[in-house]
């Protein structure tokens, strides 16, 4: 038969290897949760520069359309009074050929 005290301790060398390790767990498990929230912080920020990088290209489209549209306005304008200065083009040299 072991006698107690050789029990006990025999059971509290145990009982601080077991909590060591289980320290060294807990520290590990810290250790990567931190990475994990670091991780977490850099993936919402880079959510964050794509979705303004969006709104930037969406801003540029909306730009771009409106600039289409005044390009367009402006070339109708400039073919009417291109057919109005062929018109009178013509009527000129109809002149100047009656003369």
């Amino acid at each position: 038969m072991v006698p107690p005290i050789s029990c006990n301790a025999e059971a509290e060398s145990r009982v601080a290897e077991i909590a060591a390790a289980i320290a060294g767990a807990v520290e590990e498990q810290d250790a990567t949760t931190q990475e994990i929230s670091i991780s977490v912080r850099q993936a919402a920020s880079g959510t964050s520069q794509v979705a303004s990088s969006i709104l930037d290209v969406n801003n540029g489209a909306a730009k771009t359309g409106a600039a289409s549209g005044d390009v367009l306005s402006s070339a109708r304008l400039l073919a009417a009074e291109s057919a109005k200065l062929r018109l009178e083009a013509g009527k000129f040299l109809q002149t100047v050929r009656a003369a």
